[in-house]
Formats: C-alpha cells, structure tokens, sequence
C-alpha cells in the first residue's frame, strides 16, 4: 500500500475512534514521520509501539489514546501481516514457557536492575495490581492488597506458606512479621532473591532459586502474586498440579493475577518482544479447564480499574525519579518504558484486561472461613 493510501486508511481508523492526528485534545497524537502509516497497516500493535520508541511519533495522553483505540476495537479492522500471524501460530505450537525457555523473562525483565524498579514502586517493592478502595497513596494500597490476601488465605500464626513467584519478598515478609507464618518462595530471577535473602535474612523466610515445577513439600497454603502471567497456556493444568500436591488436604490454594475476557495464547507482539518475553494472560475458560476435578473456586474477585490506578502511579514515580536514572538507561529505554505503562493504563482502563484473585480449596472441605471478596 502506498503512503498516501495508508495515510488515508490510518486517519480514518483513528478518527472513528475520535482521535485527531495532530489535533488538540491530550488523546490525539502529533506524527513526525510519514512513514508511520503504512507502519502501523503492517505491523499493527508491534509497528505502533516501535515507531513511539523511534521517536516518530508523541501523544501528551498515551494512556487516553490507548484506551480510545481499544475500546473502538481496531485492531479488527485491520489485517495481520505474514509475520504476526507467524508470531501467533507460534504460541499455539510450542510450548514457550518450558523450563529452557522460563529463565528469559527474569533475565529480560526482572533483572535489568533494582535501581529502576525501587524508584518506580512502592516502599515494599509489589510488582502486581495494588488495592486501592481505601488507600491515599501506592504505599497504602499495595499493603491493603497484602492484608487482603493475608485475610482472604486465613493466615494463622505457625502457618507454613508456599509463596511461587515471589517477586522482591513482599509478600514473604508482610506475612512473616505480622502473622508470624513460615514462608517458602520460589523464583528464577536471581536479582529478586539476592534482594529477598537480604530483606528477609531475619525471619522465618527462605528464598530458592527455582522453577515453580520443582516444588517439594507440604504446605498449610500456596499462592502466587502475579506469576500466572508468566506460566502459560500449555503449562496451566502443570501449575495446578503443583499446587495440589504441596497443598494440605485442608489447605487454601490463592491465586492474583491480570486476566482477558477472551481466550487466546500469547501477549501483543510488542510487549513480548520488549517486556514479558513468553508472556501470556490467561481467560477464566483456561484457568478453569486447568483447574477442572483438583480444585473448588471459593472466590472470585475483580478488580481490574484499580490496576490502571498502579500503572499511573508507577508512571509517576519513574518521571519523577527518571534524572537520576538516565544516565544508566538511556531515552529509547525511558520512551519504551512509558510506553509499556501508558500503555498498560490504557488496557486496563478500557477493560479489556482484568485482575482476578481466585481462592481455592481441595474438594470435599468445608467453604473456608476466611474474609472474601
């Protein structure tokens, strides 16, 4: 297609979705390059996110633009290319969060350095969905979420706690102090356990090193925090094994992660390129297949809008704290790592992407006495 056509095609998605290029409203966005349109005809999401890192275009409100595309769908009014439809059957052929491939993630991701991700979140450090019905400000939100999963688990003192995914301990050590519980977390990304060890190195906590498959022991409850997104379809009747079998017969089994309303296998090319390689958000129709004769679904609670409420405030901090972090990063990271949370706001905010607590019992016991949703 030529650039004129494509000008043409691209304008008029955009203005069905009342966005104006070059207009005036904080959604609209300004284009400095004309090679743009017939990028993003080809290379959909993928093309949009890249030429914003490439400087070829600007938007004052990422996040609004975002939401504005979104909720008018176009990403169905326009055909993929060869190379995403390549990039999707892939997701469907292979298995991409086996154990060769996990480590990718922690080592893409995770590990690019503490120093950006303690300016960015929170004082504990929570990487997930904060809870912020009663909350002021980040910090309060994210240890509300903490209380929240503490209640909705029914934490008693002596409790013995798998933790898969532990992320920087927050959990671990919320947990570990104020309900004097045991906690066992996993994880593969060698930054965040160096740092757990650290925090932890005076309560009943020990960090490993290690895939979720290789679990061992039994344990009065197990849970993840944000972890599901990297396990994968093919690998969510395997998770649900492991938890059933280092989970007590009486035990309570919690999961916390970003969910879709429809099912399918792989995240947006972009952000699997450039954020969570392997990545995958799962439907409630694949966490229940997987879930389907080991466990009973308690509860389910969803709080999606308050994950919109996190990313701008972890947008906020990485502004703020960007002059003593770009000299390490560098501006093509600072305009990707934007992107990735405007962007982020914008799915969430436009509920297309959800978060979900589900608790979760072995069959044949009593409903858990414990605070729900």
């Amino acid at each position: 297609m030529g650039k004129n056509n494509a000008e043409t095609v691209v304008r008029e998605l955009l203005t069905s979705a009342g966005i104006t290029i070059n207009g005036v409203q904080p959604f609209d966005i300004e284009v400095h390059n004309d090679e743009f349109f017939k990028r993003i005809l080809e290379d959909e999401g993928l093309g949009l996110g890249e030429s914003y890192m490439d400087s070829w275009w600007d938007c004052k409100a990422l996040d609004q633009f975002i939401d504005k595309i979104v909720r008018a769908k176009l990403n169905e009014k326009v055909k993929s290319s060869l190379k995403l439809q390549w990039y999707l059957l892939r997701s469907k052929l292979f298995n991409l969060q086996n154990r060769s491939r996990a480590y990718q993630v922690a080592q893409q991701h995770y590990d690019i350095g503490n120093d950006l991700f303690t300016a960015m979140l929170d004082k504990r450090l929570n990487y997930s969905c904060a809870y912020w019905m009663k909350a002021k400000n980040l910090d309060e939100a994210q240890e509300h979420k903490l209380e929240l999963i503490c209640e909705k688990i029914g934490l008693k003192e002596g409790m013995t706690i798998l933790d898969l995914g532990c992320g920087w301990g927050s959990f671990a050590k919320y947990a570990a102090e104020k309900y004097n519980v045991h906690v066992t977390g996993l994880n593969i990304s060698k930054k965040q356990i160096e740092y757990s060890r650290e925090l932890c190195k005076t309560l009943p906590v020990e960090f490993k090193l290690q895939d979720y498959r290789e679990a061992t022991g039994e344990y009065d409850r197990v849970l993840s925090i944000g972890f599901i997104e990297h396990v994968g379809l093919k690998n969510y009747r395997t998770y649900m094994e492991v938890v059933d079998r280092t989970l007590k017969n009486n035990g309570i089994a919690f999961i916390h992660t970003i969910g879709k309303n429809v099912s399918n296998t792989t995240l947006n090319a972009w952000s699997n390129k450039y954020i969570f390689p392997n990545g995958m958000i799962p439907s409630i129709a694949q966490l229940a297949k997987a879930v389907e004769g080991l466990f009973v679904i308690e509860d389910c609670h969803i709080f999606g809008p308050d994950y919109d409420l996190t990313l701008m405030a972890w947008h906020k901090n990485f502004v703020k704290s960007w002059p003593q972090l770009k000299d390490k990063y560098g501006e093509y990271f600072y305009r990707m790592w934007c992107y990735y949370l405007l962007s982020s706001a914008g799915g969430f905010r436009s509920r297309k992407n959800q978060l979900w607590q589900i608790v979760m019992t072995k069959p044949g016991n009593n409903h858990p006495n414990c605070r729900l949703s």
